[in-house]
Parts: structure tokens; sequence; C-alpha cells
């Protein structure tokens, strides 16, 4: 069974904004989160086999795929990892999850990040998907991520610079930005592709992810800035593709053991986009990890 038909989308309203998601399965609840540019969809090489072990939700992040797109504000605020970790945590909650594991991959890994932060109580354990956090990222700026990284601050230029350019032609910085991130060819399906490029297109969207960034480079700082001198208590998972930019830059492990005090992890195949591009490495990972208690 592929991954639409296990998993019809749905649409559920937390705290003022339309969450669209896609939930399966059966056992201990599991939330998968994408990352930039993509969608729920990116999780469909993985999740039916993790739908056999746990109640897969797959979410739309707020400002991506079929998910709302809310006004922002000067401090962009409403696409804050805090203001979507929310929503998520609260989607959880309304689907009767009130203690649940997490993975995220990209901006979701950034949005799990904050749920661990500001839900305790509510995440089990939390999976992150090659990042590294954001402000030792930010920190360690330098030629060799400036140069791999440049949307980090192309997108975060004010509006409407980025978003005009982008809008011109959609498709080609979709398939730009996809290309040079994967290492292996043809790893995103026509059908998740198309996905990706139909949400991608929108204007809406294209606003919200700039969004998404800007609130990265200031609002999140100050939310990590005071969370600095208390680490995650939770068991965490680092995992990281090992012919990506992640993996070469960065000591992943400790990295995170900065911000966490239970980690572990290890590279698996490919590049950037690891559900993708190595299924079976990173679904065994997630399998063995979120058994645990």
């Amino acid at each position: 069974m592929t991954y639409p038909e296990q998993f019809p989308l749905r649409t559920m309203r937390v705290g003022g904004v339309d969450i669209a998601y896609r939930t399966a399965g059966g056992g201990p609840p599991l939330l998968l989160l994408h990352g930039f540019p993509q969608t729920n969809y990116m999780w469909h090489k993985v999740a039916p086999r993790l739908a056999r072990h746990f109640t897969v939700v797959a979410a739309d992040l707020r400002g991506y795929g079929d998910s709302g797109k809310p006004p922002t504000d000067d401090r962009h605020a409403p696409y804050s990892k805090r203001a979507m970790a929310a929503d998520m945590a609260g989607l959880m909650r309304q689907l009767g999850h009130a203690r649940f594991a997490v993975a995220g991959h990209d901006r979701g890994g950034r949005v799990a990040h904050r749920m661990a932060r500001d839900y305790p109580d509510a995440v089990r354990r939390v999976a992150v998907i090659d990042i590294a956090p954001t402000a030792s990222m930010y920190r360690q700026t330098d030629m060799r991520f400036a140069t791999a990284y440049y949307h980090w601050f192309f997108l975060i230029q004010p509006a409407p610079l980025p978003e005009r350019m982008i809008g011109a032609d959609p498709e080609f910085y979709l398939r730009m930005k996809s290309g040079q991130w994967s290492r292996t060819p043809g790893v995103m399906t026509d059908d998740a592709f198309a996905d990706y490029l139909r949400c991608f297109c929108k204007p809406g969207t294209i606003h919200a992810m700039c969004e998404d960034y800007r609130a990265a480079a200031t609002i999140d700082l100050e939310h990590d800035a005071a969370d600095a001198d208390h680490k995650l208590t939770m068991p965490l998972l680092a995992l990281w593709g090992e012919s990506g930019f992640v993996g070469g830059a960065y000591d992943v492990i400790a990295e995170w053991r900065a911000v966490a005090g239970d980690v572990r992890g290890h590279s698996v195949p490919g590049g950037h986009y690891c559900p993708e591009e190595a299924p079976i490495e990173t679904l065994a990972a997630l399998l063995e990890f979120f058994a645990g208690e």
C-alpha cells in the first residue's frame, strides 16, 4: 500500500491555524516533521513501515504544504519554532496523544528541538535528522557554511526580495535546491516532487518559508539563548547523511551533546534527504531508537 492510500490527508484546526496531517498505524504515537522545501510526503518511504509499530502522525508545518499560512509580524513570531512547536503539540493533544515521540528532518528537526524544550513532559524521545543546533551553526558561520547554506542568508532578506526572486520561477529554484543537497540521483519520486512543487509554487508558501528563516535568524536565537543553560533530558538521536554538508562540517554528536544529556547517533548513506536517500537505514535507526523506553 502506498503512502497516500494508507495515510489520507486530513486537516485539523489548532490554535487558530489549520494543520494538515496524515495518520495511520497502531501503538505508541510518533510524530514526523518535514523540512524545507518539502511537505509531509517526504516520509512516504518509511512511514508505512513505521506504522506497523507506531501510531504515525506526519504533519505539514505551518507555512508549508497544505497547512495554514498565518500573517506574520515585525518579529516574525508567528513563524518562530516556538509557534510551530505549539501547533504540533496541540495537534498531538487533540488527536489524543498526551505523550509521544518525534522525529524531524531539517526544519522539522528544529521544530522538534523546540518541542523538546517547551514540552518536556509530552516529548518522550526526539530524533533530529541532518542538522546541528541552529545557534551553533550560526555561531560557527564561515565561508564553507555560507556557500553551502547560502539560502540561510538569502531567505532572511527583507520582504519582498527573496519572495519575488523565487516566485519568478519557483520550479527552477526547487529543482536546483533539491539537486544541490541530494547525493543520490533520482532520489525523489515523481509523485513526491509533484507534491513539493504543488505547494512550493504558492506565493503564500514562499513568503511563509522566508518567514521561517527570518525567525530562525532572530526570535529563535533569543529563545535558544534563554535555554542555553538547560540541557534536554529525554533521549536524543541524531542522524545525518554521510556524504552531506552537516556531517562533514560538524561533529554532530558533540554539537547535540552541548544541548542534550543523552545523545546517540550515526550517519546513513547519501546526502541531506536521509528518509528518501537512505530509507532502509533511516528506518532501522528510528525503529531501534523509538522502541526504547
